[in-house]
C-alpha cells in the first residue's frame, strides 16, 4: 500500500481530528437534552450551558472540517485562532481542577450552592440530602428523607465525590486541550502546504 503524502496525511489527519470534536459535541448536545427530558437536571441553566458548549464545538469543528475540505486558506486561519484560544482556557481551567485543594472545593461548592436554587433542589433530591452544611427541619426539602427528619447535610455527600469528580474533569480536559494544540500544528503544517492539484499562481 503507498503511503500518503505530507499533504494528504495532514488533510486526513485534520478531517479525523475535526471529526471526533464533531461527535463529541453531538454527545454534548445529546447528553444534556437527555437529563433535562428525564428530569435529571431542572436547572436550565446548567443545560443551557452544556448545549451552549457543545454547540460551539460543533461550530468550530466544522470550520475546521470545510477548511481542511477545501484548503481553504482564510477559515483554517481563523479555526487555528479560536482552537488556540480555547486550548489556553481548557488548559487552564483543567490545571486549576487538578491542583484545587480540599479548602477550595469547599469554597467552591458553597458558593455554586448558595447562588442557585434550582441546582439545590436537584442536588437534595439527588443525593437524598438536605441543606448544605446544616438541615434546617421547618424548612422545604425535596429529598426523600425529608418528612423522616433523617436527612444529613449535603456537605459531605458532596464533597465524597468532588474531589474525584475534579480529577475526571481535569484529566479529560488536559487529554482534550493537547489534542486542541494538536490540531493548531496540523492546521499549521497544512495551511502552509502546497495542494498538488491546485493552480500553482492560487497558493499563498
Amino acid at each position: 500500500m503507498m503511503a500518503c503524502s505530507g499533504f494528504t496525511c495532514s488533510k486526513h489527519s485534520l478531517c479525523a481530528l475535526n471529526i471526533l470534536y464533531v461527535l463529541v459535541s453531538l454527545l454534548m448536545i445529546g447528553i444534556a437534552a437527555w437529563g433535562k427530558w428525564f428530569g435529571l437536571v431542572s436547572s436550565f441553566q446548567v443545560v443551557g450551558g452544556v448545549i451552549g458548549v457543545g454547540v460551539f464545538l460543533f461550530f468550530v469543528a466544522l470550520v475546521g472540517l470545510i477548511g481542511a475540505m477545501k484548503h481553504h486558506q482564510v477559515l483554517l486561519f481563523f479555526y487555528m485562532i479560536i482552537l488556540f484560544m480555547v486550548f489556553i482556557v481548557q488548559f487552564s481551567v483543567s490545571s486549576a481542577c487538578l491542583a484545587i485543594n480540599k479548602d477550595q472545593q469547599e469554597q467552591l461548592l458553597e458558593v455554586g450552592w448558595n447562588n442557585s436554587h434550582t441546582t439545590q433542589r436537584d442536588v437534595e433530591k439527588s443525593l437524598n440530602c438536605c441543606g448544605f452544611y446544616h438541615v434546617d427541619n421547618n424548612g422545604t426539602c425535596d429529598a426523600a428523607c425529608f418528612p423522616n427528619h433523617s436527612c444529613s447535610p449535603c456537605a459531605e455527600h458532596i464533597q465524597a465525590h468532588a474531589g474525584e469528580v475534579l480529577r475526571f474533569v481535569g484529566g479529560i480536559g488536559l487529554f482534550f486541550s493537547f489534542t486542541e494544540i494538536l490540531g493548531v500544528w496540523l492546521t499549521y503544517q497544512y495551511r502552509n502546504q502546497k495542494d498538488p492539484r491546485a493552480n500553482p499562481s492560487a497558493f499563498l
